[in-house]
Formats: structure tokens, C-alpha cells, sequence
């Protein structure tokens, strides 16, 4: 019986133009040499997304796995020694669904030593317990396989990434900056508008004219103070703030004139403003009724994101009690939740992490710090037959490539939540754990 596992996700590895660069290269042939070299009885459970699959435009089917092949020939020349000591097995995510929906893959992967589960989920017997490895696009509505290996089959997402994510691969190489390859990293993707405005302002906008033009969007929320003022002095209800104001100015000289003309061109774009909103409002608020007439657009509920995946946990927890970790990825989130006694996981991704950071002043567009998190989780039986948890993190530095002015306008992003190092789970077993290897029937 295999003695320790090892489980990674959402690598994405693979796509149009320049979305074959992958920044973590050779970390991951690392990681993958030092499997090699180890002397472990252990298994590499891939939790999907491995290939970028969707995001290949100019090929299609199974010659896919001949590009891939083709831009990373060390990377496979490395799964393929790996594999001839520690057993690799990778099941489908969504980016990669065409795994599960074609079997000329399962003989491909095996020609360097990977071994292809076509199923939606695998299980691992560790210990005394269970281990329930699947991917989380089943609990995602917008990715969500209706009929899981039918090849046509496609939900919401492969669409979009057709149509988005290939095309930015496409286009990123005509940037001043080359960003916008990173989209795969911005989650969740209703952020995408927002991280485009602020690659925009902060990249692509002539220089001259943002420098123009920040001066007014620091000042705008003053501005908006402003208003008040110049309402309260101009009905004669109060005057003191206006000549506060005029005489501080003043105290500044030509400085304090030039502020004075910036806080009067705000008051003016503030009052076209208020004068346009209410049309304004009114257009989009019909625009967005008929849109989720069309279903294109959802309400939100309020839930959590992560709940829906905890309630998934719940279940398999019920159904199976043998079953004392629950682990998926999908959402690019690195984390461990304590869930009745158990434990549930996400693997993260090997991706640029973005952080969004809003301007500590002004109309201005957030900032998105960039980092990585090359993370890695490592499962053996504990002494005692629970199962050991171990979160590992390869050394990467991060980007740091946010320009002067970003930095001057926000606070460097809070740190993450700590992931426990170990983690020991041993719930009450009622039930004999399931024969090694055992997987959850396709779903047709």
C-alpha cells in the first residue's frame, strides 16, 4: 500500500500564444525531480486543471497534446522519469475536460508514465480513513459538466475562455507590459472588469495624460466635500467653511490657486454628473432586467463561494463516515477547513495570485498586487491511523512588479491567513475504508 500521497492543482499549463509562458516552470520540474529522487512509497495526485486545454484555439481534439508536448519538452521528459518511480495519476478539471471526454488521451499520458483517471472523482485509502480527491467544477454553476465525458458537453466557461481567456493570450504580446496573459489569475472573474481598468490606467494609458489627469481623481472625493460647501455659501445658510477654505488656499500661493482651479473643474464634472445619473441608472437597471431575463446575468444570494464547496464536503462526509478528508481545487485558493472532525482542502493553484487593493485616496482604479504560492499538500498515515496533513510551499519569489505610482497610492495587501504546517484528523470510524484506488463512477 502507498504510504504517502502528494496533491497539486490547477497548474494551467498551456494555451494560446502567450499563454504557453509558464512562470513556475522550473520550480515545477523541481518539485517533480525531487519525487524522483526521493525515496518515498508515494503517489502524485494531480486535482485537474493541469493543462489549459479550453484555451487552445488554433488546435483541436487530442493534436492539443501534441503542442503541449511540442512547448514543454522538459517538463515531460520529467513526468516521464518521475512516473517510472512514483506513480502519477491526474484526473480531468474543467480547463481540461477534453481528458475525460476522449480515451486517446489516457494512452498519451501513459507514454510518459501518467495515468489518466477519466473519473469525477478518485478516493485513497490512508490510514484507518479515506481520502475524497475531486476537482470542484461540479459545485460551480458556470463550469459545471452537464454530462460528464460526453465531448460536447460544454458549460458557460469553456465559452468564455474561448472567447476571453484564448483571446487575451493572443493580444497580451501587443501590451506595453505583456498582462494581459494573466487573466487566468484573476478570481473570482466578475473582477475581470475592474483588473482591466486598472491594467489600463496604470499600463497602457499614455503617461502624459494619466499624470493629467490624477491630480482631479485624488481630488474627487474632496470635491465632493466641496460641493456642500459651495451649496451652503451659495444659499447663504452658512459661509464660515467657504472662507476657511479660501483663506488656506491662499496660505499656498500659486499652489493653492492651482488646487482652487482643480477643486472648480471636480465641482463642475460633479454637477454633469448628478445630472446625468438618474438617466444613467435608470438605463442599466433596465439593461440588467433583460439581460437576467436572458439568464446572461445571475443575482447573487449572499453565499459564501467556499460554502457551497464545505456543503459538498458535508455530504460525502455523510455518505461515506470512512471518509475523513475532503479535498478539490477550482477556485485558486489555498486552504484547510476543520468540518465535523474532518478536514476539508484546497489544493490552490501554481498561478499568479492577484490581491486587490483599493487607492487609500481619490477616484481612483484598485491595484492588484501579484504573488505566488507554489503550494503542495502532503498526506501520510499519522501513528496513531488518522491521516497527517502536510502543507508545503515552494520557495518562489514574488513578481513585485507593481509600478511607483501604484505603490504610492495603496498599502501593501495584508498577508494571507496562515495554512497549519501539520494537521492530524482521526474522526470516529463506522465503516471499513474502500479497497485503494477506488473511483466514483463517471457520471453519464
Amino acid at each position: 500500500m502507498t504510504d504517502t500521497y502528494y496533491l497539486v492543482s490547477d497548474l494551467h499549463i498551456g494555451g494560446d500564444e502567450q499563454l504557453r509562458h509558464v512562470d513556475f516552470r522550473e520550480e515545477l520540474i523541481g518539485f517533480l525531480r525531487d519525487l524522483e529522487r526521493g525515496d518515498e512509497d508515494a503517489e502524485l495526485l494531480i486535482n485537474g486543471d493541469a493543462f489549459g486545454l479550453w484555451e487552445f484555439t488554433e488546435v483541436e481534439g487530442p493534436a492539443k497534446f501534441d503542442a503541449l508536448v511540442a512547448d514543454y519538452p522538459e517538463l515531460f521528459a520529467q513526468l516521464r522519469a518521475t512516473g517510472e518511480r512514483v506513480p502519477i495519476t491526474l484526473i480531468p478539471g474543467n480547463h481540461d475536460y477534453e481528458l475525460a471526454a476522449h480515451d486517446e488521451y489516457v494512452d498519451r499520458l501513459a507514454e510518459y508514465n501518467v495515468t489518466l483517471d477519466q473519473s469525477v472523482s478518485i478516493t485513497r485509502a490512508v490510514g484507518d480513513h479515506v481520502v475524497h480527491v475531486e476537482h470542484g467544477m461540479q459545485q460551480d454553476p458556470n463550469n459545471r459538466i452537464p454530462d460528464f465525458g460526453n465531448p460536447y458537453a460544454n458549460p458557460p466557461g469553456y465559452f468564455v475562455n474561448r472567447q476571453i481567456t484564448s483571446r487575451a493570450g493572443r493580444l497580451s504580446g501587443r501590451g506595453k507590459y505583456n498582462w494581459l496573459r494573466d487573466i487566468q489569475a484573476v478570481t473570482p472573474t466578475t473582477q475581470i472588469p475592474d483588473w482591466l481598468l486598472s491594467n489600463y490606467f496604470y499600463r497602457e494609458m499614455s503617461a502624459w495624460l494619466r499624470f493629467a489627469v490624477v491630480p482631479f481623481l485624488l481630488l474627487f472625493n474632496t470635491a465632493l466635500w466641496y460641493v456642500g460647501i459651495v451649496a451652503l455659501d451659495a444659499t447663504g445658510i452658512w459661509s464660515l467653511p467657504m472662507e476657511v477654505v479660501q483663506d488656506a488656499l491662499a496660505l499656498f500661493g500659486p499652489v493653492g490657486y492651482l488646487v482652487d482651479i482643480v477643486l472648480a473643474v471636480n465641482l463642475v464634472l460633479v454637477g454633469l454628473l448628478g445630472v446625468i445619473a438618474v438617466p444613467l441608472y435608470v438605463f442599466f437597471r433596465d439593461v440588467r432586467k433583460t439581460l437576467r431575463r436572458f439568464g446572461l446575468v445571475r443575482e447573487s444570494d449572499g453565499e459564501d463561494p467556499v460554502e457551497k464547496y464545505l456543503d459538498r464536503a458535508r455530504e460525502i462526509f455523510r455518505t461515506d463516515p470512512a471518509v475523513a478528508v475532503y479535498v478539490y481545487g477550482h477556485t485558486h485558493r489555498p486552504s484547510t477547513t476543520d468540518v465535523d472532525e474532518r478536514l476539508v482542502i484546497n489544493t490552490g493553484t501554481w498561478l499568479k495570485r492577484l490581491h486587490r487593493v483599493d487607492p487609500v485616496v481619490g477616484l481612483l482604479p484598485p491595484v492588484y498586487y501579484a504573488s505566488y504560492r507554489l503550494n503542495y499538500f502532503r498526506l501520510t498515515a499519522a501513528e496513531d491511523g488518522g491521516v497527517r496533513v502536510d502543507y508545503e510551499v515552494v520557495d518562489k519569489p514574488d513578481p513585485d512588479d507593481e509600478t511607483l505610482l501604484q505603490r504610492l497610492l495603496t498599502r501593501t495587501p495584508e498577508s494571507e491567513a496562515p495554512i497549519p504546517e501539520t494537521t492530524v484528523v482521526d474522526p470516529p470510524v463506522s465503516s471499513p475504508p474502500p479497497e485503494e484506488g477506488a473511483t466514483e463512477p463517471v457520471e453519464k
